[in-house]
């Protein structure tokens, strides 16, 4: 009997090699004694990846977030067993719960270690399980390209979401049949398949809105994800739909648009665009779970008192929390499409009055940004900061927002002019200090777009050793810290709701700017109004990297745009 001997390559080399084929050119990650094989055959193999070096792996999940949602292409974060998994974690579940595909890779201990209490050994099947939409440990060499075949899979299809494997030392050392590695590129953007609407719901919800007096889509991720903003738009001037947006929506239409009516809900709306979400009598959410910031707790629209579509990829969101008279689920842009073809059979429809009313909450919203402000030293009102940027900003400036003070303002008072996927927030668990790493995604996605981060001082304490990695790697990107020495989203819920019994939210004044310079970073303090702008623009013409620090009054003594406080 002849032996026919088959090719071989260890599971490191192939891990490398599946993920080439899979479209990855960018990996965000920390190194780690267990993944000593992967970054072996990362520096040995000729594969047109870029490795990332982060300083932690919380950092390195978050700039894999925001490429991934700048690019639509899955972004992968790697880091070694033990802390490095726990903390890879926010990132993973904030791509996850906002419907990214990110992929994240963890070493692990060897298989034959486990059980025996060896350093770093830990469950990733159990820790991984709740923020993924699929996750896996590897167990054998032999498994190893299906399991990445079907993670990539699994993200991109359906509704996207995060999955996570776990590849153990001895797996990556082992040897497998080199004839397993392959992929299919079908799933190396997301979403990879775009299921289509019952045809019978789109005639009823295109009827529906012939006939409805004052309809509105209610906009959020999920349509710019899918890339359905041209078909939205069009949708909109057939039908004179209004277009509201949720904050992750921002960008889903223009402003200048005769249609757009401004970012809706507790957070980042004005009461001029909350009071005209009262008046339509038909709400079709798109891409939006409809949860409580964007529907002001279910209150608007209350529940049960107008008729409401809703389109969504995901099963699970449409009808959980509203009575849905028409459930349209599938791909948002191939839903639009459809509500499209059938509209055009029919005449434009006219709503001048409803025009008008929109015109209304846009006069409105500039008179309030545009009133008279004399900040005191020191304490700039933000409106002053959203005001500069939005004269110094390119029309095409990838913005990177972090929670707290800059999101309300932004989200407000932020004209977007250049519709698409230019704007990234992380709405699902928002947590602190991801978009000052965040930004290093944005550039790798977006190396010809001028990507500014947007942060408040006690987000930049969260993740200010990236400096290091922005300072070495030389990205040419912009932060932007709003300084106020507190935690002002906390302290307002203290100030609206506990009687102004503050505790453990105020924190002593730092520099950024000269933290920034100690990095060997451009840097910027800013004190005055008069003095924003011109910060601002030169930071932005800086060939390297740069910091604009400005001092900016208390959230809770602003006219911050918030109905409602958490409390």
């Amino acid at each position: 009997m002849t032996n026919i001997s088959q090719k071989t390559i260890t599971g490191g080399d192939a891990l490398v090699r599946m993920l080439q084929l899979q479209g990855v050119k960018h990996i965000f990650g920390v190194t780690g004694d267990t993944s000593l094989p992967f970054y072996d055959a990362l520096y040995r193999l000729d594969h047109g990846i870029t490795h990332v070096l982060a300083r932690d792996e919380r950092c390195a999940s978050y700039m894999a977030y925001v490429y991934a949602k700048l690019t639509g292409k899955v972004g992968v974060c790697e880091g070694p067993s033990g802390a490095g998994a726990t903390y890879m974690l926010p990132g993973i579940a904030e791509a996850n719960g906002s419907s990214v595909c990110v992929l994240g890779i963890n070493s692990d201990i060897p298989v034959a270690g486990r059980d025996k209490f060896v350093l770093t050994e830990l469950d990733m099947k159990a820790l991984f399980k709740p923020v993924t939409k699929w996750n896996s440990v590897i167990e054998t060499p032999a498994r190893l390209p299906k399991v990445l075949r079907t993670a990539f899979l699994e993200m991109t299809s359906g509704a996207p979401g995060a999955a996570h494997i776990a590849v153990p030392y001895d797996v990556m050392k082992g040897e497998l049949d080199e004839s397993e590695v392959y992929a299919f590129e079908q799933f190396n953007q997301f979403p990879s398949i775009r299921p289509a609407a019952d045809p019978e719901i789109v005639k009823a919800t295109v009827k529906a809105i012939r006939d409805s007096k004052r309809p509105v889509f209610v906009c959020a991720g999920g349509v710019i994800l899918s890339g359905g903003c041209d078909e939205l738009q069009k949708l909109s001037a057939h039908l004179n739909v209004a277009i509201a947006t949720s904050i992750s929506g921002q960008g889903a239409v223009s402003d200048d648009n005769p249609l757009a009516v401004g970012v809706v809900g507790t957070n980042g709306s004005t009461p001029e665009a909350r009071a005209f979400m009262q008046t339509c009598d038909l709400v079709i959410f798109l891409g939006t779970r409809a949860g409580s910031v964007v529907t002001e707790k279910w209150g608007n629209p209350k529940v049960g008192d107008r008729q409401i579509g809703h389109i969504d990829i995901d099963p699970h969101v449409i009808g959980c929390n509203y009575n849905t008279q028409f459930p349209l689920l599938g791909d948002a842009r191939t839903v639009l499409q459809q509500l499209l073809e059938v509209a055009k059979l029919d005449s434009t429809v006219d709503r001048p009055d409803m025009i008008d009313a929109i015109a209304t909450v846009k006069s409105a919203r500039s008179n309030t940004l545009n009133r008279p402000i004399n900040s005191k030293s020191g304490q700039i009102e933000p409106e002053v900061v959203v005001k500069a940027l939005k004269a110094s900003l390119p029309e095409d400036a990838v913005l990177v927002i972090d929670p707290g003070t800059p999101t309300p303002f932004l989200s407000a008072y932020l004209d977007v002019t250049q519709p698409g996927n230019n704007i990234v927030y992380n709405r699902f668990h928002g947590g602190l200090g991801y978009s000052l790493p965040g930004v290093v995604g944005a550039y790798y996605a977006r190396p010809d777009q001028k990507c500014v981060a947007i942060m408040g001082d006690g987000s930049f304490g969260f993740s200010s050793s990236e400096l290091e990695t922005i300072f070495r790697l030389n990205i040419p990107v912009t932060l932007i810290v709003l300084s106020n020495s507190n935690y002002g989203w906390i302290k307002a819920g203290q100030f609206a709701s506990y009687g102004e019994r503050y505790f453990s939210v105020d924190f002593s004044q730092t520099s950024s700017a000269r933290i920034a310079e100690a990095h060997g970073i451009k840097a910027w303090r800013v004190l005055e109004d008069e003095d924003v702008q011109a910060a601002i623009r030169e930071a932005l013409a800086h060939s390297g990297p740069s910091l604009v620090e400005i001092t900016v009054r208390e959230l809770h003594e602003t006219q911050a745009p918030v109905s409602a406080w958490m409390g």
